[in-house]
């Protein structure tokens, strides 16, 4: 897999996006009806997402059963639960923020992952099998997760945070869904991957920036009035990231995973799915922009921490040869 231009400044494209929201919220009547095209963008940008996962290979995610159950369990109870007390000690006098980064560590990546899953030479295959169930999972648990954990923080009205989940989650899914029955009926069974998924990645980047134009443009103001507020985020985004790495690592010297295995359980489990959450963030809490703004700041933060993790697991391929599943231990000073 190969980063396009696009995909190389990711980071810095989004952070234009916020600036140039926060600018265009300046202007009084953009800033009235600004937020009226943040759902529709996002719909836009969730349904490519959802209509390049393939969910026919579900049953998939079960044949290695031994990663698929050491990646959920990582992702959707030991990473909840971590998320909840690194906000606990580093965000509870900001709640908001605390929501925000919760929101995003609870759900996994659905895309982003193989790349740097390819970049660390890991089992992009073995990583790529486990995608629909982690999607399916996340769209499942994810308000269970924030009745559970943002609830304990904050009031959270329950029939909004569903109205929201079925709103930019679910329909989306679903059109997606008859898309990839209907479709290959009428277009030809391969369709859809050859001439409509190469022009997703692009279409699903520019309406995610739309959104944040949107976004900052109709709430940017806390942003402007408290700039410092977001230096908050890095020392628990880091923390996470490095608990979660090591914790990767040891679980699979302990369960004697190949190298590319556990390259592969490293950054199923490190790298987290923002879109989703920053839709379901934007519709659920329209008045807390912070929470928002951790979801758009974490990616800011995440990605060039993945790229540092894809290297040091390259460094770690070194010192390591797979034999037999396991891991081998070899000298290679000489090497260095």
């Amino acid at each position: 897999m190969k980063i396009g231009s696009v995909e190389k400044y990711q980071s810095l494209f989004i952070l234009g996006s916020v600036g140039f929201g926060l600018i265009l919220g300046q202007i009084t009547i953009i800033q009235n009806y600004a937020a009226l095209f943040i759902v529709p963008f996002l719909m836009v940008m969730l349904y490519g997402i959802f209509l390049q996962v393939p969910l026919n290979q579900l049953r998939n995610s079960f044949k290695n059963w031994k990663f698929a159950a050491v990646s959920g369990s990582m992702n959707f109870i030991f990473n909840p639960l971590l998320a909840f007390v690194l906000g606990y000690l580093f965000l509870g006098d900001t709640p908001a923020l605390w929501i925000g980064f919760i929101m995003l560590m609870v759900t996994p990546c659905t895309d982003w992952y193989l790349l740097f899953t390819g970049i660390a030479r890991g089992n992009v295959p073995l990583s790529a099998s486990i995608l629909p169930m982690n999607l399916i999972l996340q769209l499942l648990l994810l308000p269970v997760y924030l009745l559970i954990f943002a609830g304990t923080i904050a009031t959270i009205d329950s029939g909004l945070l569903l109205e929201s989940v079925f709103l930019v989650l679910f329909i989306p899914f679903f059109i997606s869904l008859l898309t990839k029955m209907t479709i290959p009926e009428i277009k030809g069974e391969y369709w859809l991957e050859k001439r409509i998924f190469p022009k997703l990645d692009h279409l699903q980047f520019s309406f995610l920036n739309l959104a944040i134009i949107a976004m900052f443009a109709s709430q940017g103001e806390q942003l402007v009035q408290n700039p410092l507020v977001l230096l908050k985020l890095i020392t628990p985004v880091l923390l996470f990231f490095v608990i979660v790495f090591i914790t990767g690592q040891m679980v699979g010297q302990f369960l004697r995973f190949s190298y590319q295995d556990t390259a592969s359980l490293n950054l199923t489990t490190l790298a987290r799915n923002s879109p989703i959450v920053l839709a379901i963030a934007l519709m659920a809490f329209p008045e807390e922009p912070l929470i928002a703004l951790a979801l758009v700041i974490g990616p800011l933060i995440e990605l060039p921490v993945l790229g540092i993790m894809s290297n040091t697991l390259l460094l770690i391929r070194k010192r390591w040869i797979t034999s037999d599943d396991s891991y081998v231990k070899i000298e290679v000073a000489h090497e260095l």
